[in-house]
């Protein structure tokens, strides 16, 4: 009992520290940014402190209660896309960063779903859903959260036309569209070594490596990996439906009524 005790002790604490890490992060970024007189991203860095009041409101308004881990990943996860990712560009510097960051969304998405029905179903008498039940549900809410954000990117990409979609230079082909007879027969295209893209006013752009694929591959990848993330936490989710009382990792993840 002492051991468990301590155990969450230590949890508490270890959120409180990196919520003030980050806060006190966050911070800076947002002085130097009004120094850089960089008024979005000072604006971001604002949004990023509100952000962090989130759980706390929420907790407070619907009476429930936020594991310390999952509380923290949270926090994490909002510095990470929105500090790291948006202002330090972190994006375009690390590799696989957009790709972590979609995993993480998908199994955070996941999570909110399952904490959604699984409060309901414990707090409702007419209803008793199975706990497969409520893991396939929390799977879909966390898959569409994740197809609603790829519609909003491409929004923005073809409105705005800023490129939330990143582009992703490809080698090869397949095309339809490339076939002289018109027929439904795809044409293969392989080894491409460049492209040029020409404009009306006569201004040549070439672009060395290959074809630019303009965001199909990285919103693929985006709904893969957002997939990867939410059946990892939909399996989590069920595994503690199915025993409450002896899954302590799954209860890291999952939140209780007050």
């Amino acid at each position: 009992m002492n051991n468990q005790k301590n155990n969450t002790q230590t949890k508490e604490k270890v959120r409180i520290t990196i919520n003030l890490v980050l806060r006190i992060l966050v911070i800076v970024s947002l002085i130097i940014q009004l120094f850089l007189r960089e008024w979005g991203n000072a604006f971001l860095c604002v949004v990023t402190l509100l952000l962090f009041t989130l759980p706390k409101l929420i907790e407070d308004k619907y009476k429930i209660e936020l594991p310390n881990v999952l509380e923290s990943i949270v926090y994490i996860f909002i510095f990470a896309s929105a500090i790291l990712g948006e202002i330090n560009n972190f994006y375009e510097k690390i590799p696989f960063w957009d790709t972590i960051l979609h995993t993480l969304n998908g199994f955070i998405c996941a999570g909110i779903g399952f904490s959604l029905v699984d409060l309901f179903n414990q707090n409702s008498k007419r209803i008793n859903l199975s706990p497969l039940y409520v893991a396939i549900v929390a799977f879909c809410f966390s898959m569409t959260v994740g197809v609603v954000w790829e519609f909003y990117e491409f929004t923005c990409d073809q409105v705005v036309k800023t490129d939330m979609q990143k582009d992703t230079i490809v080698k090869s082909i397949s095309s339809v569209a490339l076939n002289e007879k018109k027929e439904n027969k795809p044409v293969k295209i392989y080894d491409i070594e460049s492209t040029t893209i020409k404009t009306k006013d006569g201004k040549e752009i070439t672009i060395n490596g290959g074809y630019l694929d303009i965001g199909l591959d990285d919103t693929m990848k985006d709904l893969f990996v957002n997939l990867i993330g939410a059946f990892v936490f939909s399996c989590i989710g069920y595994a503690y439906v199915k025993n409450r009382e002896k899954n302590r990792f799954a209860s890291n993840f999952i939140p209780k009524k007050l």
